[in-house]
């Protein structure tokens, strides 16, 4: 067997699939939602406390651990599991989307991207080849190969040229890859096109891939047209590998791509909406700033497991962020992430029951009713 392959499950009637995902460092449980450790960290989280939401893969970031505390330190340290003290599965991804987000601080050309560190402003490169190599120096179970990331709305020829680059970046990848015990996952590209969202594909498919990410998307479309370039991309992947939407999403993205065939999803929105106030839960999103919340009793949710929830009232964690207090933050980033491993442990359970169609209507009235019921309260 290769270092990481897929085991399917059961196959829901809507097309939503469960599976398992064999890696070095264990077997991941799919559909998985995997926190993103940006700099060898999931922020405000340490290992313990993120094991203990019921996460079961990490995602590090190449672009960041390039920049500080550099790849030959952390191979010096016995690699990103020893740095950061994750034991389980990893993915690094490869730096194109942070070089993206740059914008006129980078330029692209077919041998790689050139860049200013917003570290201390040198001029770094970043290829193909020098992307698995960093990525190899961090030693995650999973690499992503190098993809040129295109901003939305793109001209037809600019989205292909951009797609066309990627795929010949990935066989430049694949040529240079050594580590026998990771394996590279391929990005589909074609940004909303869906010709070239399958030209894309029938690219990647030749290099045989341990597994193939949907990219390019979550960068400002509209959701519906994120969902259309989702349905005219699963079909054209191979039913025996795992498929990773990148950097999606909220809890209804997650829902919606998983109804589309997409096993793994990565986003900073749990981590990042928790330092700022707000916490999911299944009834909707509360805002722990709002003033309603000052005498409330309860905790976030009743039958959640985190410390949050445990340990704390919606009255202490709102004094917390009004007082300005690191643990405010700290608590609501556990509480989401727990809210998301949660989200995904109940789909894995409705995909094996044939029912997912009626899990997802559940859950989605719940958050319409929620919002609609924040907005006549004027808290959105």
């Amino acid at each position: 067997m290769p270092p990481v392959w897929y085991e399917p499950i059961s196959l829901d009637p809507t097309g939503a699939r469960r599976g398992r995902l064999h890696t070095p460092h264990g077997a991941i449980e799919l559909p998985a939602f995997m926190p993103v450790g940006t700099a060898g960290t999931v922020k405000g989280v340490d290992c313990e406390r993120l094991a203990e939401t019921g996460a079961q893969m990490v995602l590090g970031n190449t672009y960041h651990l390039l920049l500080r505390p550099g790849p030959e330190t952390v191979a010096a340290l016995g690699g990103l599991h020893a740095l950061s003290g994750w034991a389980g599965p990893m993915l690094t991804d490869s730096g194109g989307f942070q070089v993206f987000s740059l914008a006129d601080k980078r330029r692209i050309d077919e041998h790689g991207v050139r860049f200013q560190s917003h570290v201390n402003g040198d001029t770094v490169e970043l290829t193909p080849e020098s992307s698995v190599w960093v990525q190899e120096q961090l030693g995650a179970d999973v690499a992503m190969v190098l993809d040129h990331v295109i901003e939305l709305p793109a001209d037809r020829d600019a989205v292909r040229d951009a797609m066309l680059r990627s795929q010949r970046w990935a066989e430049r990848c694949v040529s240079a890859a050594t580590r026998r015990d990771q394996s590279l996952f391929g990005i589909v590209q074609g940004g909303l096109d869906a010709e070239l969202r399958q030209e894309s594909a029938e690219g990647l498919l030749e290099l045989d891939l341990a597994g193939y990410a949907i990219g390019g998307l979550s960068v400002g479309e509209p959701a519906a047209d994120m969902y259309r370039t989702i349905s005219a991309t699963t079909p054209c992947l191979p039913p025996d590998k795992p498929r990773y939407l990148m950097g999606v999403g909220t809890p209804r993205d997650l829902l919606e791509a998983v109804e589309r065939g997409v096993d793994m999803f990565d986003c900073v929105m749990p981590t990042r909406n928790g330092r700022n106030a707000l916490a999911y839960t299944a009834s909707g999103p509360l805002r722990m700033r709002n003033a309603r919340h000052t005498l409330d009793p309860r905790p976030l949710e009743d039958d959640c497991p985190c410390v949050a929830c445990r340990r704390h009232s919606r009255g202490y964690l709102r004094h917390l962020f009004m007082a300005g207090e690191m643990l405010g933050p700290i608590l609501l980033s556990i509480h989401n992430l727990t809210f998301y491993q949660r989200l995904m442990a109940d789909t894995r359970r409705a995909i094996e029951a044939g029912r997912f169609a009626a899990f997802k209507a559940q859950r989605q009235l719940a958050w319409r009713t929620a919002e609609q019921s924040a907005e006549e309260c004027g808290e959105n």
